[in-house]
């Protein structure tokens, strides 16, 4: 009896060690996959940080031995202006998953505009998608709160790493459908999961939902089960040319699950992906917005496709106003030209990008000639107006909504051009004479000084710098009450760094002390520098590199 206890003990102890050298060699070999993986993370950063450094490096000498030609430094600044923004996307995934691998990830909170969030996204991703000659289509479907509450950096950063990456690997004349809705209240994700993590927003709560589909190259299902690790990328000949980290999505899934939100990922090879993400929000305090309208009015839209039409048919019918529909510029100028007769002309045009007959541009010219010059005509579309823009007003189009369309972005610009919005236009800044005010630029870098001088400049606002925090406090206590209007702030500088010069500033005994606006310009770009610069008493915050609308953005809200 004794005996066979023994042997039943030994044979559970061998059992166990077994189980033991199994898990450890499994972790072994866990771990030197993780190295594998790290190792080639590392020789594939040292290439894909040389690629756009040697273009900037190259371009820029191409640039300075034909500077007397304009459209070939024009070509050379465009190339460097591309590898720029890959090289610092390249550094913010790494410093992201550094942050997130420390646990120092902290989730903002804060008002933002879901319809300027998905121009943004747009704009970023389809000059790619254009380039492969892509059809990149962005929906949206039921919208019903479109000023949210949450932290739109980071919700910005999963959107455009999850669409960047169907446009790197779909093909060219390819086909990726992106498209937002949402659900209001306590609806669960998908996968009926108990959300644990995240921002907290009770009852108040938005789920927003995001998908992507497109017909790329797909992933295996082997690599589908590490899609989310560190460093993985899918190897094959078709994706041998394509740069990037391979943290993507892994800085992604952090983040959704972050935010208390989730994500999904279907695939197969050969066929395309598709991506499906759900975040809980919540409706901003500044949520209601209101618009002055010619309630009871028409509104003529002329637009081939359906859905479109229908869409915005129904923003019109939400206002107090009544849409009228035509496919054709034919039948818009025959419905115009008898309004216009029996004096019932409608109080605006809208102009989709579908018409069965005729060219947009064309039908506004004749309904210009038509109407007169005060008429609305204004075009809804998913073009580029920058680039549009100079044929779209010879043609007569005076007014201009991007796609996807949402409601806020009709009605404002409805609101505008039919003379129920006296509020001046927000291009005014143009326009505006900013000479009788003072900046002061703090900034130790002097090529840094250059760069925001020149820009500031442009935009006709004198500047005053300061070498350092302590010069900049100096300054400010040396000028007389209210002359200096705004501060540009950096914030890593020698003797006295932003925050102290900021929190001096604050302190001082002078009326115009607590109301100057002190904006951080620095390149601590993470949520806890935002959180930083607040406390220290400064007003915004925005990260280098500095783009130029964004400068003329802050000097308009200020001084006009």
């Amino acid at each position: 009896m004794e005996k066979n206890n023994v042997e039943d003990n030994n044979a559970q102890r061998i059992e166990q060690l077994e189980q033991k050298v199994a898990q450890l060699e499994a972790a072994l070999q866990a771990a030197e996959e993780v190295n594998k993986a790290k190792s080639s993370f590392l020789s594939n950063m040292s290439h894909d940080i040389r690629t756009p450094m040697n273009a900037i490096v190259g371009m820029t000498a191409i640039g300075l031995s034909h500077i007397d030609e304009k459209a070939r430094v024009q070509d050379c600044l465009n190339k460097i202006q591309t590898a720029s923004a890959h090289l610092m996307s390249l550094v913010n995934d790494v410093l992201d998953m550094s942050r997130i691998d420390s646990g120092r990830l902290v989730l903002n909170e804060e008002s933002f505009s879901l319809a300027d969030l998905i121009h943004d996204i747009s704009v970023i991703v389809r000059p790619q998608a254009a380039q492969k000659k892509q059809d990149l289509q962005i929906e949206i479907g039921e919208i019903q709160v479109e000023n949210l509450l949450g932290d739109s950096l980071h919700l910005r950063q999963i959107l455009v790493n999850i669409i960047g990456n169907a446009v790197k690997y779909t093909k060219e004349k390819g086909r990726i459908q992106v498209r937002f809705s949402q659900l209001t209240g306590d609806s669960k994700p998908v996968d009926n999961r108990e959300q644990t993590a995240g921002q907290n927003f009770g009852q108040n709560k938005i789920w927003l939902d995001f998908w992507c589909r497109d017909n790329g190259i797909g992933m295996s299902s082997e690599f589908l089960k590490r899609i989310f690790l560190p460093f993985e990328r899918v190897h094959s000949e078709a994706t041998a040319k394509i740069e990037g980290t391979g943290l993507g999505m892994s800085i992604v899934k952090n983040l959704v699950e972050s935010m208390g939100g989730e994500i999904r990922v279907e695939s197969r090879e050969g066929e395309g992906s598709y991506f499906y993400v759900r975040i809980p929000l919540a409706a901003s305090p500044n949520e209601n917005q209101t618009f002055a309208l010619p309630k009871g009015r028409t509104v003529l839209i002329a637009e081939a496709g359906k859905d479109r039409a229908v869409q915005t048919g129904d923003y019109l019918k939400e206002a107090g106003l009544i849409p009228v529909y035509q496919k054709s510029g034919s039948q818009a100028v025959t419905y115009l030209t008898e309004a216009r007769y029996e004096e019932q002309m409608p109080c605006a045009l809208l102009l989709g990008e579908e018409l069965s007959d005729m060219p947009v541009l064309n039908l506004a010219f004749h309904v210009r000639q038509l109407a007169g010059q005060e008429f609305p005509i204004i075009l809804v579309s998913e073009a580029d107006w920058a680039q549009l823009e100079y044929r779209a007003v010879r043609a007569g189009i005076n007014g201009f909504v991007p796609c996807p369309l949402f409601k806020s972005r009709l009605l404002g610009v409805l609101s505008k051009l039919t003379g129920g919005d006296s509020s001046e236009d927000v291009m005014a800044h143009r326009k505006k004479d900013y000479s009788m005010y003072h900046v002061l630029l703090a900034e130790d870098l002097e090529l840094n000084q250059e760069i925001a001088v020149e820009l500031l400049s442009a935009i006709g606002v004198p500047v005053e710098v300061a070498d350092n925090g302590l010069q900049a406090v100096e300054k400010f206590e040396k000028s007389p009450e209210g002359y200096y209007g705004l501060i540009f702030m950096d914030i890593h500088m020698p003797y006295m760094d932003g925050y102290e010069a900021a929190r001096r500033i604050r302190k001082m005994d002078r009326a115009d002390a607590e109301k100057v606006r002190i904006v951080a310009m620095t390149a601590d770009a993470f949520v806890e520098d935002v959180r930083m610069a607040k406390e220290a008493g400064m007003d915004e915050h925005i990260s280098k590199p500095v783009e130029p609308s964004r400068l003329q953005d802050i000097i308009y809200k200020q001084f006009v």
